[in-house]
């Protein structure tokens, strides 16, 4: 095999760098808690979740919503979400009004007052996750959002922000996103299914 030009243990050493500063964050453990409670009250007013992002903050919105509507650690029954990523949906509206309103005019069709948006950032600043939360605001839907950096524009226009302090690659924003979605899950699948039991 070829050399690498990088050490892989500095990337090990780096990630676990941004998980430690997150985790000592005096704010960590009530942000996640609060997002669980979000979720929790939303399903059980008979409002679903919506989430979304791009490229692979995409991927982690559907692999968030797919745990709820289908399994993640406990038997139970299927939870609703839905991830905005229907590419008819997404080229339709990129096509006819831009790439900025792919996100919002979703929530403006199907997205309700006893819904929750998570939106899934890592600059803070992706203008169709702004316009998303404009839109939840205009129909008095909760927003959450994952962010990285310092929160970007974002952070003032959610809800819930729930900010990883890494103004390096995304790739390690994202990894620490990739934890808060399976802890949201697991906080609500725990609560929900001792209700629904």
């Amino acid at each position: 095999m070829d050399k690498l030009s990088f050490n892989v243990m500095d990337d090990l050493k780096e990630s676990q760098a941004v998980l430690s500063g997150f985790i000592e964050a005096p704010d960590t453990r009530e942000l996640i808690e609060k997002g669980i409670e979000m979720m929790v009250d939303s399903i059980r007013a008979g409002g679903k979740i919506i989430s979304a992002g791009n490229g692979g903050s995409m991927c982690d919105a559907m692999h968030f919503a797919e745990e709820l509507t289908g399994r993640y650690r406990l038997n139970r029954p299927a939870l609703p979400a839905i991830s905005i990523c229907d590419p008819c949906h997404i080229t339709c509206v990129g096509n006819d009004y831009g790439f900025d309103y792919v996100f919002s005019r979703f929530l403006e069709g199907a997205g309700f007052k006893n819904d929750v948006f998570l939106g899934i950032s890592t600059s803070g600043n992706s203008r169709n996750i702004i316009e998303a939360c404009r839109v939840c605001r205009e129909k008095g839907i909760k927003s959450i959002c994952l962010l990285g950096k310092d929160g970007g524009q974002l952070k003032d226009l959610c809800d819930l922000a729930i900010i990883v302090p890494h103004e390096g690659y995304a790739d390690r924003v994202q990894e620490i996103h990739t934890m808060i979605i399976h802890i949201f899950i697991r906080g609500m699948e725990n609560l929900l299914t001792d209700r629904r039991s």
